[in-house]
């Protein structure tokens, strides 16, 4: 079964997500980012949400994480719940 391994940053605006992508092209840190401004309980882990499998997450965001590019800032991408920042760092 196909996985990968993402962190976002979930914010609540459009603007808030340009604000900090704009941020990590200048070279912050996505982990610090995502700890202070992330409203996703995954901020706790710097915004890690572990191995993921098709069918867990929001379409949006899986569209994201199994169809992107590895190790680039996507987004801000839409869904239910606001706007979010993903990188992507494993898929098999």
């Amino acid at each position: 079964m196909r996985s990968a391994m993402a962190k976002h940053i979930l914010v609540k605006t459009k603007d808030e997500a340009e604000s900090l992508k704009q941020r990590l092209a200048k070279g912050e840190n996505f982990a610090r980012l995502a700890k202070r401004y992330s409203i996703c309980p995954s901020k706790k882990r710097e915004g890690d949400l572990g191995e993921i499998y098709p069918g867990q997450l929001v379409k949006p965001v899986e569209q994201v994480i199994f169809n992107k590019a590895l190790l680039k800032v996507h987004g801000p991408v839409k869904s239910r719940f606001g706007f979010h920042l993903i990188v992507v760092y494993f898929r098999s």
